[in-house]
């Protein structure tokens, strides 16, 4: 597995046949601000109705392949793509059966679980480690701040038993800090 980060060294002479390795960095990077919208985009549809709609999260999967063969697996390669995906979704799935059989009821969504999916493909392995703990501590906290404006507005606290909040918001958050930690030195790189 490789070490999170960009390594101009292991950039394969694609070149020859694609364009100038600048040129495919450019256009790397205009997936950045892509998955960016699409990550806001998400979180206010599960913020407005609690979905994660399919065609997102499919969309987020496929501007993450994409970034990285214009980036030339120079940040990950496909092995460690996939391994991410299944990391994220897997772990997210197990959580999932857990807390659907501790509540009784659908307790996280499967688009949370193909969010974080879809993050592997973007992230890796480590990368994706770190979205889903960075992102249940976005989580966490946003759930803190609603039921503290609730009981300042209500003066009353809500009730845990039956509290619930989207979970999508909190792994974008996640997703975002993770994808700033492991493409920042590849931007860096394209800049240089």
């Amino acid at each position: 597995m490789k070490k999170m980060g960009y390594n101009r060294g292991d950039v394969q002479p694609y070149t020859q046949y694609f364009g100038s390795f600048f040129m495919l960095s450019i256009l790397a990077l205009l997936c950045l601000p892509a998955a960016i919208g699409v990550l806001v985009v998400l979180s206010v549809i599960d913020l407005k109705i609690g979905l994660l709609p399919n065609v997102y999260n499919g969309l987020l999967a496929v501007i993450g392949v994409a970034f990285h063969a214009l980036a030339q697996f120079s940040i990950l390669s496909p092995f460690d793509m996939l391994i991410g995906a299944a990391m994220g979704a897997g772990f997210l799935y197990a959580v999932r059966l857990v807390a659907n059989k501790c509540y009784d009821d659908d307790a996280l969504g499967l688009g949370d679980v193909k969010l974080l999916g879809a993050a592997g493909l973007w992230l890796g392995p480590d990368g994706v480690l770190i979205a889903l703990i960075t992102g249940a501590l976005a989580g966490l906290a946003h759930g803190l701040i609603v039921i503290l404006y609730d009981r300042v507005k209500t003066g009353q606290f809500h009730s845990l038993a039956r509290f619930s909040i989207p979970a999508g918001p909190g792994f974008a958050v996640g997703i975002f800090i993770a994808g700033a930690m492991v493409f920042t030195p590849f931007v860096l790189e394209v800049f240089s």
